[in-house]
């Protein structure tokens, strides 16, 4: 009994139980002794801190593709060919972040005027009277004209009539009556002897032979014609190895027929001297006309490229005079002798720059 009388006693000194509540944080009132939990009433409520992000992956900017220049040039025993080879080296190495250049063989003017209008090539290597011909839908383009633009005039691609250095022949004029090889048939230098005898009024007095200079060499040698036209840059291999067994002389094309020619709107002809020595038999200076080697472009190369050519031709000249001795002469002054048809925007924008004055009609037109 006892036990149980301890046991009540006990029990009744107890304090009661607190019945337990569940609170969430925002409904939490904090304690009136913590000062961080009762904001100043001057002080701007708390911000809620930022949620936590997860950085994004930044793509990198692909770099520009190169613009691919195929370059079409001539026989790798010409003089097309080595100095094409250079130029696309030097844009690979002073313009490899912007252009891939690729330097191939052709026929040269004709079939690279062709290669352009086809798209196999973005730029080429003419004779500047090819690609007025081209450009105006004339003799071999007859009715098909092709859109190109003028880049730069490179060098002078002579106009030369060899004689036996016997001949009884001295002027133009004494072709008339005598048997001529006027180049192959449909060639540039075909075309070049028609307009030249034309320009001199004896294109119908003389006996025409058609037949390219490898084999007007032999015949002239032979003595079974009297003359023959080539249209190359001189010293002409060619017209070299002739004369080592038949010394030879060239016929002078006088001022006359060169200021026609011009007059008939052939404007792709130039003045050039032979100098004497330069083939065996030739005593003498000899005044001739030249057409010009130059390069071409397709009207839709973007001008930066066009531009890009020039700059690194003429940044480093030296270099690329280096190429072949036909180029050695080559400047920024003459860079535009006898152009024949207008010039690439590119082109334009690098010689006004440059400081040059360029003729109306070699300003784009089309």
């Amino acid at each position: 009994m006892l036990v149980i009388l301890a046991a009540v006693a006990l029990l009744l000194t107890q304090p009661p139980a607190q019945t337990p509540t569940t609170t969430t944080s925002p409904a939490a009132t904090p304690s009136p002794t913590s000062p961080a939990a009762t904001p100043s009433p001057t002080s701007p409520a708390p911000s809620p801190s930022p949620t936590p992000t997860t950085p994004q992956a930044t793509t990198p900017t692909a770099p520009k593709p190169k613009y691919r220049l195929m370059i079409f040039t001539g026989g790798t025993g010409g003089v097309y060919f080595p100095v094409g080879s250079k130029l696309a080296e030097m844009l690979n190495k002073y313009a490899g972040d912007a252009v891939a250049a690729e330097a191939r063989t052709s026929g040269a003017s004709v079939a690279n005027a062709n290669a352009l209008a086809q798209g196999d090539a973005n730029i080429a290597f003419i004779q500047n009277d090819i690609a007025y011909y081209a450009y105006n839908g004339l003799y071999m383009f007859d009715k098909r004209k092709v859109d190109m633009r003028g880049v730069i005039s490179l060098y002078p691609e002579t106009v030369q009539i060899v004689v036996l250095a016997d001949s009884p022949i001295k002027s133009i004029y004494d072709l008339a009556g005598k048997k001529v090889a006027v180049g192959a048939t449909g060639s540039g230098v075909a075309v070049n002897a028609e307009q030249i005898l034309k320009a001199a009024g004896i294109w119908d007095k003389v006996e025409k032979v058609y037949a390219p200079f490898t084999d007007a060499a032999n015949l002239l040698r032979l003595r079974q014609i009297d003359a023959a036209f080539v249209t190359a840059g001189h010293p002409t291999s060619a017209i070299v190895e002739l004369s080592t067994t038949t010394p030879v002389r060239l016929i002078p094309i006088p001022d006359e027929v060169y200021n026609k020619l011009l007059g008939e709107g052939y404007r792709f002809y130039t003045r050039v001297v032979v100098p004497k020595g330069t083939y065996n038999g030739l005593d003498s200076d000899v005044q001739t006309v030249a057409v010009m080697a130059m390069i071409a472009a397709r009207p839709d190369v973007p001008d930066d490229v066009v531009y890009a050519i020039l700059k690194t031709i003429f940044d480093n000249l030296s270099e690329f005079r280096g190429a072949h001795a036909r180029v050695a002469n080559l400047s920024l002054e003459r860079a535009l002798d006898a152009m024949s048809i207008p010039l690439h925007p590119g082109a334009v924008k690098f010689y006004q720059e440059k400081g040059l004055k360029i003729p109306t009609e070699l300003l784009p037109t089309r």
